[in-house]
């Protein structure tokens, strides 16, 4: 797979990321939680899970061909357990 490829890929899975965690936190959790409304949980939970495993393969994927440096694949790492994380690093790294 050519290196846009995986960058274009690696994007995708980084918004796609960024978006199930703030769902999952911001209406999937308070449903869940002042509604007891619960199903949305498991559904966005398991899309979430998904996503973040996809997120850190691709991180993995790219390491050697973009020469990312300890710092910063700390920082992207990093960001996967930070609101708005993926975002930023679809921003700043790719």
């Amino acid at each position: 797979m050519a290196l846009k490829h995986k960058i274009t890929v690696f994007k995708w899975v980084s918004i796609l990321e960024g978006i199930s965690f703030l769902v999952l936190l911001l209406i999937a959790m308070p449903l869940k939680y002042i509604l007891d409304m619960p199903a949305m949980v498991k559904h966005v939970g398991m899309a979430h899970g998904v996503l973040f495993v996809a997120y850190f393969v691709g991180a993995l994927l790219l390491i050697k061909p973009m020469n990312w440096g300890l710092k910063q694949i700390a920082i992207i790492f990093g960001c996967s357990f930070i609101p708005f994380g993926p975002f930023y690093v679809e921003k700043k790294y790719l």
